[in-house]
């Protein structure tokens, strides 16, 4: 990696680490360039002003979580061709992965510019809203897999359930971080796990059950 690459990704790291530490509004320029150690001008030679980071933090955000789902699913897939046992191991492996880090999820760029959508101009919030479409897409078609070969229960809607791990999901790193307990997360994600198992899982048959013995008056 070239510096001047070097110095941008130092710079995206930085910033990145307060927002998610205190929000974006009480993130600086002024600390982000004192604790990457370059000047003011050094900063606008990568960035224009502070939308234009945001924009960069967000697709950098996105890239990688992209790259994690694309891992995990192609593991997944390599271990079972069973579209559900499939399923089931990439949920297993994103929640070892999410339990393996030391001091637990960071938190959730999206979420925290969510709250703070006013701050950034159109384009970073679209590309929020089109990264959340495109990973509960990527939910949905594996649960349309399953659905193909397992059919779901009825009344449960496939599109709430693949939304239903993007929640599980944030709330997971929200819950973890609130409770100072890195364990909910990956804990979360395995009892959505146990949730797409039942979903999928054959229903029990009607059972008619004898009638209630009536009561014998004493005589």
């Amino acid at each position: 990696m070239r510096k001047g690459a070097e110095t941008r990704e130092r710079i995206l790291e930085i910033a990145e680490a307060s927002v998610l530490a205190k929000g974006f509004g009480a993130t600086s320029i002024e600390e982000v360039i004192a604790e990457a150690g370059i000047t003011k001008s050094g900063f606008f030679y990568h960035f224009k002003d502070k939308n234009e980071l945001a924009r960069a933090l967000m697709l950098r955000y996105v890239e990688e979580n992209d790259r994690i789902f694309d891992d995990v699913f192609h593991r997944g897939r390599q271990l079972s061709d069973d579209p559900l046992q499939s399923f089931l191991i990439t949920l297993k492996l994103l929640a070892e992965l999410m339990g393996d880090l030391p001091n637990g999820h960071p938190g959730c760029l999206i979420a925290t510019f969510t709250y703070q959508e006013r701050l950034f101009d159109r384009n970073v919030r679209d590309i929020a809203a089109d990264a959340v479409r495109s990973w509960n897409g990527r939910f949905r078609h594996a649960l349309n897999e399953i659905a193909t070969v397992y059919p779901a229960r009825k009344g449960m809607d496939l599109d709430d359930v693949a939304i239903m791990f993007s929640c599980v999901i944030d709330g997971g790193i929200i819950m973890s971080r609130g409770l100072g307990d890195p364990r909910v997360l990956g804990r979360q994600i395995l009892a959505f796990r146990s949730v797409v198992k039942m979903l999928f899982a054959p229903a029990a048959p009607d059972i008619m059950l004898p009638p209630a013995p009536t009561a014998i008056a004493a005589e």
